[in-house]
């Protein structure tokens, strides 16, 4: 897939409302920290779904605000984080999110192995918090996002309740994310 559908939109050629959620996106965490994937095309323009954001300012920018907030303020370990992201990159088949978060995946600790078993859905770990948050985002993937009792104080007296929320939102945010990547044909750049 190649970014065809929606236009680059470059620093010359944005709103006042598209220049603020650009600055808010490059300047924010996102910049500020290392770059396992490139935010921003040699044109000017934002990479993946941050391009697709700048679209429509008004949309883009608590979704942006989310996203940073899964990113950098919830008590999930990056490790962590980043088996949840991948679990729904491998389940919704988002080719940026598997190149962006395969890369930040590695900077976190993640092997190939495990980086293998994540995109093939037989991930598991010796620790259980891992386990428990992989399985947790698959049942959340399936499309029934119910649980009986049982299986609610199983994963909570593991992850805790709030790592359950804020699990669940990391998924709804980056089930998001690929959908928009995908009706609007953003792919992983040519080069990975």
């Amino acid at each position: 897939m190649a970014d065809v559908r929606l236009p680059h939109l470059t620093p010359a050629g944005l709103t006042e409302e598209q220049r603020d959620l650009r600055e808010r996106i490059v300047g924010g965490p996102r910049g500020a920290g290392p770059q396992h994937f490139p935010l921003v095309h040699e044109d000017g323009s934002l990479t993946g779904p941050f391009g697709v954001m700048l679209h429509e300012p008004a949309l883009g920018a608590p979704l942006q605000e989310l996203g940073s907030a899964i990113r950098y303020a919830t008590g999930l370990s990056a490790r962590t984080r980043e088996i949840a992201i991948l679990a729904v990159a491998a389940a919704t088949g988002c080719e940026f999110e598997t190149y962006a978060h395969e890369r930040v995946g590695r900077a976190v600790g993640l092997t190939r192995d495990e980086l293998a078993a994540l995109a093939d859905g037989t991930f598991t770990s010796a620790d259980p918090h891992e386990r428990e948050a992989h399985a947790f985002c698959r049942h959340l993937l399936t499309g029934d996002a119910r649980l009986s009792d049982d299986a609610y104080a199983a994963y909570a007296a593991v992850l805790g309740t709030t790592a359950m929320t804020e699990l669940v939102v990391l998924v709804g945010y980056y089930r998001t994310l690929a959908q928009l990547l995908a009706v609007h044909d953003v792919g992983a750049p040519p080069s990975s």
